[in-house]
């Protein structure tokens, strides 16, 4: 390994955290709790300003100083709201769904460090990490609340008793399915980096470089795997007005409405919690700020950790603005074959560079072995879609000459390759047309000609 992996390794003894007391073990607790509360307020109220400014109209500007508390106003509307229950529902499971969804959101923050574990600060006169704790399998472990989270989504839809709620919580189901192996994926060339599952340890393997600069291919798998994870635009598949009146939470009302909307934004500030700590440095300072020597150490670091956050939510903002929402079977197309694929053949190249430099090959015969394997790839690739153009050719071929019946199955299909719809009968123009006299011999009834009825 080298020297970068080494020192994220030696960082990642955790013998640090576990031995504060239990009031600060509660009052950091209570922290991460608040701060997450409170970026989900700010984020609620900022990307209804931003949408606002980005489509030329007036955001909130009336609860609060320039609407700052619209976000407020917004909780205590939905808290008053009068709280239905749909008799079909099953009501235990109707009611414990968005708890389900909302809890598991909270507890991935646990293990996202604020800063640098080895360097402490003082809180009420005890020293102690930047971090509430950490775990061999941190990772793991995040990946884990984000699978159980996903229950309370489908719990959600299907306890409502109706049939665009099931339809939304099911999408979600596939949705979470195809998006977590490309995530996961994609969280495995880190681990190859940096040596260790330990949020603190992957964070200081990245003391020379940040791992978004090493592993760009893995950062934007997981950025769109983010967004999909959260259920965000445009991949708000199971939410979506359109065609599902509202996904999941169509039969929700009041207070359990508004706890699934927290998970959606709490998970926001999850994933870019993740994302900043895997590929952004964590809490490390940006360049040029960290040729200053105090801009890793003392509180410095959690305003550059927020400043990260923040960029990303912006992201998630920006594209909602931006994108428009996809098909379904676009979306579950861009998962299983081009998110998966691409991360698996990048994994294996990360890999075998990690490998070969673990063998102490040089710099120029690893990028020769890379680049041989690229082009076989490529290589293959065309001969496979040169193939497929000519296997098309020959089915368009074989399907010419053959008579098309759209309703030979007792409804309507669509015509194969090669072949064409029968042209559409059209209305004789009125110069055609013949004044049919009553009672003639072109009047028909019942099979009967001339019986004098029209």
């Amino acid at each position: 390994m080298n020297a970068g992996s080494l020192h994220g390794l030696a960082a990642g003894d955790l013998s640090m955290f576990g031995h504060d007391p239990w009031w600060l073990v509660v009052l950091k607790a209570v922290f991460c709790f608040v701060f997450v509360l409170v970026t989900v307020l700010l984020t609620i109220v900022f990307e209804r300003k931003i949408l606002g400014w980005m489509q030329l109209r007036i955001g909130p500007n009336r609860h609060g100083p320039w609407g700052l508390l619209q976000s407020l106003a917004d909780g205590v509307k939905l808290m008053l709201k009068e709280d239905l229950v749909v008799r079909r529902a099953d009501k235990a499971v109707y009611v414990l769904a968005p708890v389900v969804a909302a809890i598991p959101a909270f507890m991935a923050i646990a293990v996202i460090p604020f800063g640098p574990a080895g360097d402490e600060v003082s809180v009420f006169g005890h020293r102690t990490a930047m971090q509430l704790t950490d775990l061999p399998i941190a990772i793991l472990y995040i990946l884990a609340t984000a699978s159980v989270g996903i229950y309370g989504i489908v719990l959600g839809g299907w306890s409502s008793g109706s049939t665009y709620p099931l339809l939304g919580g099911l999408r979600s189901c596939a949705q979470m399915i195809s998006y977590e192996i490309a995530m996961g994926l994609s969280f495995a060339a880190v681990f190859l980096y940096s040596g260790s599952m330990s949020t603190s340890a992957i964070v200081e393997a990245q003391h020379n470089r940040w791992y978004v600069l090493l592993l760009p291919v893995s950062f934007v798998i997981y950025v769109i795997a983010m967004v999909g994870e959260t259920n965000r635009a445009p991949f708000d598949l199971p939410e979506s007005e359109g065609d599902l009146v509202g996904g999941f939470n169509t039969e929700y009302s009041s207070i359990k409405f508004a706890m699934f909307m927290l998970a959606e934004y709490v998970n926001m500030v999850t994933v870019s919690s993740v994302a900043v700590t895997l590929f952004l440095g964590g809490w490390r300072a940006p360049y040029p700020l960290s040729l200053w020597e105090g801009a890793n150490h003392g509180w410095w670091p959690l305003l550059w950790y927020v400043a990260k956050v923040a960029a990303l939510l912006f992201f998630f903002i920006w594209i909602r603005a931006t994108l428009p929402r996809l098909r379904y079977d676009q979306f579950m197309k861009l998962g299983w074959k081009v998110l998966i694929p691409v991360s698996m053949v990048w994994l294996m190249l990360v890999a075998t560079v990690r490998a070969l430099r673990n063998e102490d090959y040089d710099f120029r015969t690893i990028v020769l072995y890379v680049a041989g394997a690229v082009l076989v790839i490529l290589l293959l690739s065309f001969v496979a879609d040169v193939f497929r153009g000519r296997g098309k050719e020959d089915a368009e071929q074989a399907g010419d000459g053959g008579e098309f019946d759209p309703m030979a199955g007792g409804y309507p299909v669509p015509p194969l390759p090669g072949q064409t719809l029968p042209p559409v009968p059209r209305r004789a123009s009125r110069r055609d047309r013949e004044l049919i006299v009553s009672g003639g011999v072109d009047t028909v009834r019942d099979g009967k000609e001339g019986d004098g009825a029209c």
